[in-house]
């Protein structure tokens, strides 16, 4: 059951193109007329929609913009109508609509379902719309590693889920491999760091600075280098305060003080503020006879110790030593030792590291070869399949007696190799890689007793075409995406291989909507819709219009793709033959 389907798409403005809607049935479309035309109109309008690159020479001469438009119904539970919504697009009617503009300046904006959208989500969308198929596939099967990549779409979860363990666990290898490397490549470096690293820190521990050290012994040293000075001050200041016992007339500040607050304290009891002042006067007292006190105690602490001043400018040229070359001071002194410790334990333990780095690195392509195991395990049972399942599509394109065939192998190293290039798989080294150690090819036996050869050197250019159609039409058969555009994938093909083409696209069109651009009847003939891209030119602006097919006309048309003549009586004959095939013969 097809859940989606591209309805129409319109185009302004594209090339030569101009006002065109191109409108697509739910089965099998034709699009046929003048070499190039129909391939711009669909293909290039459709990459657009999907979210191709947007090239500014695709907008007619003249014109502002080019625009397509696409209108695609799709059910609200697949996952390209949930993506949309996430997006915040809306449905019209169970159908979505997109459209994308082209400015002639080369600039692109894209809408999806009346929201503007990054043009990077049409393209996460196309995964789930539409396929398209075209020659360019063609040419890049004949790859190898294209075709390891179609067998393993093809084989789906059985490929899919050891290939996701296969592939993290390379990762990890290849990040172990570069941490190794690095360790062992820059042994010598790290070995100095870590010599500069232990002979600070045992510089600092030799010294045994302590948090604060710096600023207690400055503090210490100004005191020390001005001590007879500091003792001068504090002893002509205490003798100001509680007198000089050798001047025994001498007036000082606490007698006068205390002669004032007996003045005051005689007559305090008639005045509440003068009271007041007598006990401001006498807490005054009490703070002078503290102050003298502590300062007769500092004079007589403080001593000029010639010895102690020089020990303590000692132990601060240490401590700046040590600033010069760690830290700001002593608190960055320390900090730099707290850091330099943990890096040297880090450099001390690379030994170990790399042990251990080296035990799981083997580990790692232990597991590996496990792991490549099963990926060759798999990938020949899906091969199996793959293969038949091409071989039964050729005989329905008129190789009957062609067989496909999928090789699969590993290239074993050399005694002599680095064991660090492979892992082993089934008892053997062999060359690995992101995916793997399979190398995968296609092989091709057009007819009895011809032995099995690479599709690139074993098959004509006809023969060539239609193993890709059938490789092309096996993936349709098992993608979910339910649109496929066939882009003249049926190149080289004539004749009967031509009307088998056409019959085999019938059937597909039977579980999904399927549009090929053909320059064959035999194909178009099968189409359950046709059609015609015309060009026309009034002097200086060539354009292109869309016609669909019906009746006569689709005669005509097949009449001059058969014999290049509309009117040919034979040409027409052929061509009405081909319709009742078609009708009859699906």
């Amino acid at each position: 059951m097809v859940v989606s389907v591209l309805e129409e798409m319109r185009i302004r403005s594209l090339g030569v193109i101009d006002d065109a809607v191109v409108e697509l049935s739910p089965g099998f479309t034709a699009v046929t007329g003048e070499t190039g035309a129909g391939k711009t109109m669909v293909v290039t309008s459709l990459g657009l929609l999907l979210g191709g690159r947007a090239d500014p020479a695709l907008v007619r001469i003249g014109a502002r913009s080019a625009v397509v438009e696409g209108r695609v119904t799709v059910a609200p539970t697949t996952p390209a109508a949930l993506r949309a919504e996430e997006a915040g697009a809306e449905l019209d009617d169970g159908a979505l609509l997109i459209s994308r503009t082209v400015s002639a300046e080369g600039r692109s904006r894209a809408h999806l379902g009346g929201r503007s959208v990054p043009v990077g989500l049409l393209g996460e969308l196309a995964d789930d719309l539409v396929a398209v198929h075209g020659q360019t596939d063609q040419q890049g099967l004949l790859r190898p590693a294209r075709q390891r990549q179609a067998l393993d779409r093809y084989a789906g979860d059985a490929v899919a889920v050891p290939l996701a363990k296969y592939a993290a666990a390379h990762k990890r290898l290849r990040a172990v491999a570069t941490e190794l490397e690095e360790l062992t490549t820059r042994a010598r470096e790290r070995s100095q760091e870590a010599d500069l690293l232990r002979f600070g820190l045992d510089e600092v521990a030799a010294a045994e600075p302590q948090p604060g050290e710096d600023t207690e012994l400055a503090a210490e040293a100004e005191r020390l280098g001005h001590a007879e000075a500091l003792a001068s001050a504090a002893s002509a200041a205490h003798a100001a305060l509680a007198g000089n016992p050798e001047d025994p007339e001498g007036v000082d500040g606490t007698t006068l003080v205390a002669g004032a607050h007996r003045a005051l304290d005689a007559v305090r009891s008639h005045d509440p503020e003068l009271s007041a002042l007598a006990d401001r006067l006498g807490e005054i007292g009490i703070l002078m006879a503290d102050v003298a006190g502590e300062l007769a105690s500092y004079a007589d602490g403080l001593d000029a110790d010639p010895l102690r001043l020089a020990a303590v400018e000692e132990r601060r040229a240490a401590l700046n030593h040590l600033t010069r070359k760690y830290g700001e001071d002593i608190a960055g002194v320390l900090a730099w030792a707290e850091e330099s410790a943990a890096r040297l334990a880090e450099l001390d333990g690379d030994d170990d590291r790399i042990g251990e780095l080296t035990a799981e690195r083997d580990a790692l392509r232990s597991e590996l070869g496990g792991l490549a195991q099963e990926l060759t395990d798999a990938r020949t049972a899906s091969a199996k399949r793959f293969a038949d399942a091409v071989t039964a599509e050729l005989g329905e394109l008129a190789m009957p007696h062609a067989r496909v065939s999928v090789q699969i192998r590993q290239t074993e190293l050399p005694a002599t190799a680095d064991a660090a290039d492979g892992i082993e798989v089934g008892g053997r080294t062999v060359a690995y890689g992101p995916h793997g150690a399979d190398e995968v090819e296609l092989l091709l036996a057009p007819h009895p007793g011809a032995p099995p050869r690479p599709i690139a050197k074993g098959a004509s250019g006809g023969e060539l075409s239609r193993v890709m159609l059938a490789v092309e039409v096996v993936f349709a058969g098992s993608d979910p995406v339910p649109t496929y555009l066939f882009d003249e994938v049926d190149a080289g093909v004539g004749g009967k291989a031509a009307v088998e083409v056409g019959r085999r696209l019938a059937r597909l069109a039977r579980s999904a909507q399927v549009v090929v651009v053909t320059h064959l009847p035999q194909v178009a003939a099968f189409a359950d819709r046709q059609l015609l891209v015309e060009k026309t030119n009034d002097g200086s602006v060539t354009r292109s219009g869309v016609t669909v097919l019906e009746g006569e006309e689709r005669v005509r048309e097949l009449s001059r793709m058969l014999a290049g003549q509309e009117d040919s009586e034979t040409a027409r004959a052929h061509a009405e033959e081909l319709l009742e095939t078609a009708r009859t013969g699906r």
